[in-house]
């Protein structure tokens, strides 16, 4: 299973975000956009239960993250 993250960044934090975002473990690529959100990630996971760790545990506690769109790939 996957999913795209769609994540929006503090003012000037970007590259230090981007970077430790493609550090853990469970994100396949991450890319920093234009408008109107600051870095794509694509993650993997085997079953809803690890994305919500995935995401609350890990991501969201990454310093500089404003706010997290998540869209399930099909």
């Amino acid at each position: 299973m996957g999913a795209y993250i769609l994540i929006t960044t503090d003012m000037g934090k970007v590259m230090d975000v981007l970077a430790a975002i493609k550090a853990i473990e469970g994100v396949k690529s991450a890319h920093a956009t234009i408008e109107p959100y600051d870095i794509i990630a694509f993650i993997e996971f085997t079953d809803p239960e690890a994305m919500k760790s995935l995401l609350i545990d890990k991501i969201h506690k990454v310093p500089g993250i404003s706010r997290t769109l998540t869209c399930l790939a099909a």
